[in-house]
């Protein structure tokens, strides 16, 4: 099976690659992302181990379906990679109103754990729609910058929309509830409409009024109450409210520079639940130390660096949509790594979001690695669209097909026959 998977990447990323000595993405980025996984291939068997055995007497029951995960991962990056960015950009509304159904569907046919509706079952798999929303919502974002920026630039108006289209999906997200996955797709949208130079004074009053909002739905929340003040004192309730978080403190505490090693994590043996999760990063500390967290950060924020990167080119040979795309998604990437580390350690109160490609779960993987790929068609194209790469193809009469970006928006394609 991975003979078959490499293979199949080969064949798609030998497409992007050129007759020179520049490449046409950056394969640095793959590397990373690959490396991303493999770490949290690792800690997830490690994490799991407890779990799978008191569900199932299978100690290695996530770490298959976590294998299982990151196989078709490779699958869907590799097609991602293969579509134009172009082609995302036509079909957002729909792609939009798909992720919009889905949030709707979890309400009505959902499955529900831990006294949420979150996942909608699909035979052996569960689909959190949750997370396929945040893409949804870059997407949005960047297709409406391109009608709008004047508007937004100019005028509160052009932030209407985007404001109707976030309080449509924050209401079906809090309905859950997942006040999480709210927060983080209003940092989404509010971090893309900053980059686009949005009027200051209406950023805001609507950053403000969100916030507000934010802050009504914490204080009306019993369950969020307690979350806040755990967070607040953790040692005040040990064992109830804070207990989470206090089993995490303990890990890291246990950790210090270089971990207990592989395998040796105590918290894990039930004490900490989600410990495959959420708090994937408590027992990373554990077993791995502060050297282990600092080089999973270190990537994180390499991650993020690139996708940033990549997005400015973008912008700078005005390839307007596919630079915001990649902005928005360092957005989300930052913010989320930043929010599940900081709830692990007890720097930010506890939410249930997971650390990017190394916390097990199918749906946070599938959308990231679709994020991913999309982050390295940009680049491919932003390189294609300055000129830096050129294209080559055979085939028995034509021996080489050279494309060069003529200007910002147009190639011009020259064929050398050689008959």
């Amino acid at each position: 099976m991975l003979q078959v998977v490499t293979n199949k990447l080969g064949k798609i990323f030998k497409r992007l690659t050129v007759e020179s000595d520049s490449h046409a993405y950056d394969r640095s980025l793959l590397v990373l992302v690959f490396t991303l996984m493999g770490i949290g291939l690792v800690i997830v068997a490690s994490a799991s181990m407890p779990e799978g055995i008191a569900i199932s007497a299978d100690p290695f029951q996530f770490l298959k379906r976590h294998l299982i995960y990151i196989i078709l991962c490779l699958f869907v990056l590799a097609a991602v990679v293969s579509v134009p960015i172009d082609a995302w950009h036509k079909y957002t509304p729909l792609i939009l109103l798909l992720s919009t159904l889905g949030l709707l569907a979890v309400l009505i046919v959902g499955t529900e754990v831990n006294g949420s509706l979150r996942w909608l079952r699909l035979g052996p798999l569960n689909l959190q729609p949750s997370e396929f929303a945040k893409l949804s919502v870059v997407l949005f974002i960047a297709s409406y910058l391109i009608r709008r920026q004047k508007e937004v630039i100019d005028t509160i108006k052009g932030f209407i929309k985007p404001l109707a289209i976030l309080a449509l999906i924050s209401m079906l997200l809090l309905l859950q509830p997942d006040l999480g996955s709210t927060v983080v797709i209003v940092v989404i949208m509010m971090g893309m409409l900053f980059i686009a130079n949005a009027r200051m004074i209406s950023f805001v009053g609507i950053a403000v009024a969100m916030l507000s909002v934010i802050i009504l739905l914490i204080v009306t929340s019993p369950y969020r109450m307690a979350r806040v003040f755990g967070f607040l004192d953790p040692w005040a309730d040990p064992f109830g409210r804070s207990y989470q978080l206090t089993q995490s403190l303990m890990a890291f505490g246990r950790g210090g520079w270089f971990g207990q090693g592989l395998g040796n994590s105590v918290q894990k043996l039930e004490y900490l639940p989600e410990a495959h999760t959420d708090f994937i990063m408590a027992i990373l500390a554990e077993e791995l130390g502060f050297i282990g967290v600092s080089i999973v950060i270190i990537l994180e924020f390499v991650l993020v660096y690139k996708a940033f990167s990549i997005g400015k080119k973008a912008l700078e040979k005005n390839l307007i949509f596919a630079g915001y795309v990649a902005i928005g998604i360092a957005i989300w990437f930052a913010f989320q790594t930043a929010v599940n580390i900081g709830a692990a350690s007890g720097i930010a109160p506890t939410k249930g979001l997971t650390l990017p490609l190394i916390s097990y779960g199918g749906s946070s993987l599938i959308t990231i690695a679709i994020a991913v790929g999309l982050v390295l068609r940009i680049d491919f194209e932003t390189r294609i669209n300055s000129g830096q790469v050129r294209i080559t193809k055979k085939n028995k009469k034509t021996k080489k097909l050279t494309s060069e970006a003529a200007d910002d928006s147009t190639e011009k394609i020259k064929v050398e026959n050689n008959e």
